[in-house]
């Protein structure tokens, strides 16, 4: 059993250092735009966006992508942008994040038994990555769902949900994205712990400000995480 714990230990740590590349440029067209902003914000990240939060937690918040003035800014997903706004109050609510604030990455906020990252690791023009970068970047994303092991996922939009899929290669047709749906999803090896997929609008500035999306729907999905993970295995 030793042997065995410490080979699971190493590959766990080798799914780890997998899961990001702070060097990435891998898809020409967002490389080319983040040097471009690099020369017109010098001061900005403009650079891949690890995640934040604990290395194993139950669970994984995944995104869409940075945003310009937000992690591409700051370099903390949800950091800085109107975004993280509702997500950090909701997950300070349900004992997820230390407080509310997701200003600064200096703010001093921790989270616990909670990780968050994005579906794209750098930031697109216009917020609207193309296909073929979500799909590659999301040996990024299947590698930190192994490293992480969450025991649930909280996909924001669809994007973030298909590429969920993705990264556990299963078919979006048989599992669609909805506000407020929940997927139970097979294990990634056969024996393995599968995981619960839910899913939320994004809580962008443009779906609360058009009240797509509500504080009180995103706080029942929350509600219903935190209900799910009150629960022993």
């Amino acid at each position: 059993m030793h042997e065995l714990s410490r080979r699971a230990a190493a590959l766990q740590q080798e799914s780890s250092n997998r899961s990001f590349d702070p060097d990435c440029t891998a898809c020409p067209r967002l490389a080319r735009f983040l040097a471009q902003v690099r020369r017109d914000y010098p001061d900005y990240h403009a650079r891949p966006v690890p995640a934040f939060g604990e290395a194993r937690a139950d669970l994984l918040v995944a995104g869409l992508a940075p945003g310009m003035h937000g992690a591409n800014r700051t370099g903390r997903p949800f950091t800085g942008d109107f975004a993280g706004i509702l997500l950090y109050r909701t997950l300070h609510k349900y004992g997820f994040a230390s407080h509310a604030g997701s200003d600064d990455p200096q703010d001093g906020l921790v989270l616990t038994r909670c990780r968050v990252t994005n579906a794209v690791k750098c930031l697109p023009p216009q917020n609207k990555p193309a296909t073929d970068e979500v799909r590659r970047c999301n040996r990024f994303l299947a590698a930190e769902l192994a490293a992480v092991a969450p025991r649930a996922v909280l996909a924001l939009g669809v994007v973030a949900h298909q590429a969920v899929l993705m990264a556990r290669e299963l078919k979006p047709s048989a599992y669609a994205f909805g506000h407020h749906a929940v997927h139970a999803l097979p294990g990634a090896m056969p024996g393995a712990q599968g995981l619960m997929l839910f899913d939320s609008y994004h809580c962008s500035r443009y779906n609360t400000q058009t009240r797509r999306l509500t504080e009180a729907m995103f706080d029942a999905v929350m509600r219903d995480i935190a209900t799910f993970l009150s629960h022993p295995r």
